[in-house]
């Protein structure tokens, strides 16, 4: 027996010392030889192997954010500073402090301008106001330079104004040009109400849609002894509404009616009993997972891919196994939110709240992206993580120190360069697998 036991060691330290001789002091695959690679492990269990005794970096310090500061008080001075120059009759002083009052001025205007503008005019508003202005400017700049002003100068100097009439004339003209302006800013005035007015019903209508498809869905799935039914037409039909209405809500609407399928459970593959296709009772008042072999009520697909959801609630949401590539999801609340096994392929997750996200199940060490071929392990996490390669993270919010090092190691080089804390020390294992795959 002891014999057996010293073999038994002897053949793991060497097999150690076969797996160690792949890496490097920095922890890095060593692509230089391959010999001692047995050709029976998959690239994935090699790196999950080499990878899988590191500890999490620490993060690096990227930003900080910090407050606006208040210029009132220079403000105020400056004005003090102009208003005792001119009662000193000190030219020096008085301009100096006006200078100074009109730029902490300006600096303290122009963001709250920014604010009011981002709150009041939706981004094709500001385009077109944008557009106008540089017209405006590009018209007044073409007529110098093709001798216009000067043209119109020299008519000017030319003109009798003896001839012309009175100077009630020129009142009663312009007071008709201000009633004109005065007639498009009150046409602009009904615009701006009738806009808000067709917008509030748009609000209403929506939110009948919506209530409709949520009686709709419910007496679908729901069974008359109040089980979630597993009949493929029910579930087709159920997409299938889904699928329309999802395309024609706006974002505020699409996040409704995520949170409302996903707390009915409808999007959570649940276990069934294998004859009447009924759910299974986990014994807690609650229906028992089976992330491995359940079945969904509705099933996403493609549904949320490309779709706008940014700066919307999606708190405790079950998206895991949605294909969201290229999502907008921005400022979005994704609290706690299940994102296992979806797509966020060229995702874009700025500023957007991570805390308590779900990436993957099982060990950071362990976990991968989902494969089209390979079956999930939700013991050790292999292919139950977010495809996560050329999402932007830039400023997300929250993320843990185990979704930082997932993201890191899973997310190609473009996304490895938005991650907050960075990424220094932590392998990229998605380039050095596909470097094992090809060699």
């Amino acid at each position: 027996m002891t014999n057996q036991g010293d073999q038994s060691q002897s053949k793991t330290s060497a097999h150690n010392d076969s797996l160690n001789s792949h890496v490097n002091q920095n922890g890095n695959v060593n692509h230089q030889s391959n010999e001692g690679w047995d050709k029976s492990i998959s690239p994935q269990a090699f790196l999950i192997n080499t990878f899988s005794g590191q500890k999490i970096p620490p993060k690096q310090l990227t930003y900080v954010k910090r407050e606006k500061p208040s210029y009132s008080g220079k403000i105020l001075w400056s004005l003090l500073a102009a208003l005792v120059g001119l009662w000193l009759n000190n030219s020096w002083l008085g301009l100096t402090g006006a200078v100074l009052a009109f730029c902490f001025s300006l600096i303290q205007i122009i963001p709250s301008v920014q604010d009011w503008i981002r709150h009041f005019l939706t981004p094709k508003e500001r385009q077109t106001l944008i557009a106008f202005i540089g017209l405006a400017i590009a018209i007044a700049l073409l007529g110098n330079y093709l001798g216009i002003y000067a043209s119109i100068n020299h008519w000017l100097t030319q003109f009798k104004y003896d001839e012309f009439g009175s100077w009630a004339e020129w009142v009663g003209a312009l007071g008709q040009v201000s009633i004109a302006i005065l007639a498009v800013y009150v046409a602009w005035a009904q615009y701006v109400i009738s806009r808000d007015l067709t917008m509030q019903q748009n609000r209403i209508t929506q939110q009948q849609t919506i209530d409709a498809y949520f009686q709709g869905v419910s007496e679908l799935v729901l069974g008359p002894d109040g089980l979630l039914e597993d009949w493929p037409q029910e579930r087709a039909i159920a997409e299938g509404r889904t699928t329309a209405i999802l395309s024609s809500v706006d974002p505020t609407g699409k996040a409704k009616i995520l949170r409302f399928l996903s707390r009915s459970r409808l999007l959570t593959p649940l276990r069934r009993d294998s004859h009447l296709g009924r759910p299974i009772l986990d014994g807690s008042g609650g229906y028992s997972e089976d992330r491995a072999y359940g079945m969904r009520v509705i099933n996403l697909g493609v549904v949320l891919a490309g779709t706008d959801l940014s700066s919307q609630d999606l708190r405790w949401t079950d998206l895991s196994e949605a294909n969201m590539v290229r999502a907008h999801l921005h400022r979005s609340d994704l609290v706690k939110a299940n994102l296992s096994r979806s797509v966020l392929y060229e995702a874009h997750l700025e500023e957007a709240d991570l805390k308590g996200v779900r990436l993957f199940y099982g060990s950071y060490k362990t976990a991968s992206p989902r494969s089209r071929t390979e079956i999930p392990n939700y013991e050790t996490g292999e292919y139950t993580g977010v495809v996560i390669e050329k999402a932007n993270l830039t400023g997300v919010k929250n993320l843990s120190e185990e979704n930082r090092y997932y993201c890191c190691c899973w997310g190609g080089e473009y996304t490895r360069s938005t991650i907050p804390g960075g990424c220094q020390d932590i392998p990229n294992r998605l380039k050095e697998l596909r470097e094992k795959k090809s060699s």
